[in-house]
């Protein structure tokens, strides 16, 4: 638990001054080994500069792609991407390495070389891995939706499946999102799309819950949801369903929002109320997949109001995860441009994350790291003056 509970983060109009010279077309990304006039190199990253105890990271390995389509593969063929993700940050995501289609290929046969390799370069970087995703309605391999199996036989390969994956990776994991995605927009749950709750019933969801923990007790076990970002239907049916599943004694041990987000709609004006009621039920809560994407204009590059919008949405997504106690884990969902996932699957939308295609770093990132050192700043002063008074 951090011990600062808020931090206000005002992000000024100046603030921006500065980080928007550097997305010119004839200025040079800044250096990682490079700090910023006056100050401490360190605090150039969003790991040093966040406060002790909070996690900043990011997908890994690019594209939010099906197999079937395009798939870059940043993380063994980029070395400036290895670079900057080891630097910068200090927990990741595998972005699809760890779903069903990718790590379960055939029903006897698991395939584990790629997420082993991030779990290992997390290792060497000081880094904690989000573990994603187990229990899903997308991404699943066809052997398993279109396989002829009795309830007790999926049942059966559910249970395999979540004590082999999670139990190869104990110790190494420090967050799963367990159930993913299990309610659609109106609060109901996903009985039709998501063979699990289909075929097993809604009681799967806790055995889901208990598998996991069995097979990594120290591991943190989360919901993940996109839309739950306010309090909405959709978030209340996730509270709802966590208050039966505690009373129960299942192992429920977060709620997080993946705040993909999109400048066609407001911002998420409850988000901090909503992180704070999951809170109170006792949950960590954590941001997992951020970023903020927009209609380009014909020429492909956002305008100087687009970037400062999104800078702005950044900082307060973040804010709210900082004033909420054990809100301790903030992912964005990829750094550059280069292999966002938003253009393959929103059309006329891109630039969503906080570095260009080129690794320039945009407004949005300035405004991560300013927000992350007041908080640290604060969590100082909390300290000596804790210190002081003793």
């Amino acid at each position: 638990m951090r011990s600062i509970r808020f931090v206000t983060a005002a992000f000024t109009a100046a603030a921006l001054t500065l980080p928007l010279a550097a997305t010119s077309a004839t200025a040079a990304p800044p250096s990682d080994h490079q700090a910023a006039p006056h100050s401490n190199a360190k605090f150039d990253r969003l790991r040093w500069a966040a406060p002790e105890g909070f996690y900043v990271g990011t997908a890994v390995a690019g594209g939010g792609h099906h197999l079937e389509q395009d798939y870059p593969d940043p993380f063994t063929s980029d070395r400036k991407y290895r670079k900057i993700l080891g630097q910068q940050f200090n927990s990741v995501s595998p972005e699809n390495q760890m779903k069903w289609e990718f790590l379960h290929p055939e029903r006897d046969r698991y395939d584990f070389e790629a997420a082993d390799a991030i779990v290992e370069f997390a290792q060497r970087h000081k880094q904690v891995v989000r573990g994603h995703t187990l229990l899903w309605h997308s991404q699943n391999p066809e052997w398993l939706e279109e396989g002829d199996f009795s309830k007790e036989e999926l049942r059966a390969i559910l249970h395999d499946h979540i004590t082999t994956v999670v139990g190869r990776y104990a110790g190494k994991i420090q967050q799963w999102d367990v159930a993913n995605e299990i309610f659609d927009e109106q609060g109901n749950l996903r009985t039709e799309e998501n063979i699990w709750i289909r075929e097993l019933g809604p009681g799967i969801i806790a055995d889901a819950f208990r598998w996991a923990h069995q097979a990594d007790p120290k591991a943190k076990l989360f919901f993940n949801d996109y839309g739950v970002e306010d309090v909405n239907a959709k978030s209340d049916a996730y509270h709802e369903l966590t208050r039966e599943l505690l009373a129960q004694g299942v192992p429920v041990h977060g709620f997080s929002a993946q705040a993909h987000l999109s400048m066609r709609y407001g911002f998420p004006s409850s988000l901090e109320e909503n992180l704070r009621r999951f809170d109170e039920l006792g949950l960590e809560t954590a941001i997992t997949e951020l970023d903020v994407r927009m209609d380009l204009p014909e020429s492909g590059k956002p305008t100087r109001a687009q970037l400062e919008q999104q800078a702005d949405w950044y900082q307060r997504t973040l804010s709210a995860c900082l004033a909420v106690a054990d809100c301790n884990s903030f992912t964005i969902w990829g750094f550059t441009d280069k292999y966002s996932w938003v253009p393959v699957f929103f059309e006329g939308e891109g630039s969503a994350t906080v570095m260009t295609e080129d690794f320039v770093r945009k407004p949005a990132f300035h405004a991560l790291r300013s927000t992350l050192k007041e908080a640290k700043t604060e969590q100082w002063k909390e300290k000596w003056k804790r210190g002081w008074r003793h």
